[in-house]
């Protein structure tokens, strides 16, 4: 009996701290940085990696900047060549902590919280304050966000007869599925 009951604890235990980080490789991140009147400026990236620590609501995502993909191939070469540079600046983070996470909150529909926490773009890197919307779905944790960056704060520079071709705030929106 004593046995039985040391395997149960066991195996409660083990999925417990199994349970602590949930992660994904296909996260998906999009961005605008489209003007009125000129042709579309979006990309998006498939391949972002996202890790939540169910413990204490840290999050961490890092995208190579390679990865996305724009309309036009033009596009893509003057972004990872001229404007970010990604040979010399592969990555983007974010890290950041949910505030007033709980897991035990959280349930099918949407729930809002507030995620401080550091964004690094081009080397350089920015505190900023979000929302995310969290919810549970059939396989692992639904994270959605949607927020805007300046490209001045992580200087990135748009040659001047671009520059009206270009927003200087660029909406970015996020959807992973952690499990």
């Amino acid at each position: 009996m004593k046995k039985i009951i040391l395997i149960i604890l066991f195996f409660i235990v083990n999925s417990t701290f199994a349970q602590k980080e949930l992660m994904t490789t296909q996260g998906r991140i999009n961005f605008e940085a489209s003007v009125p009147l000129f042709e579309e400026v979006n990309a998006t990236n498939e391949t972002a990696k996202c890790v939540l620590n169910t413990k204490n609501g840290e999050l961490k995502t890092v995208v190579r900047m390679k990865d996305f993909r724009f309309k036009l191939s033009l596009m893509e070469n003057h972004f990872n060549e001229n404007y970010l540079e990604t040979d010399r600046y592969p990555l983007a983070t974010l890290k950041g902590k949910i505030q007033g996470f709980n897991w035990n909150i959280i349930g099918t529909t949407a729930k809002e919280f507030k995620m401080k926490g550091k964004l690094e773009i081009h080397g350089k890197s920015k505190e900023i304050t979000t929302t995310l919307y969290l919810k549970k779905i059939e396989n692992g944790l639904e994270i959605i966000s949607d927020f805007t960056v300046n490209i001045h704060d992580f200087n990135i520079k748009i040659p001047q007869m671009l520059s009206m071709k270009i927003a200087e705030k660029v909406n970015i929106k996020t959807l992973f599925v952690v499990q």
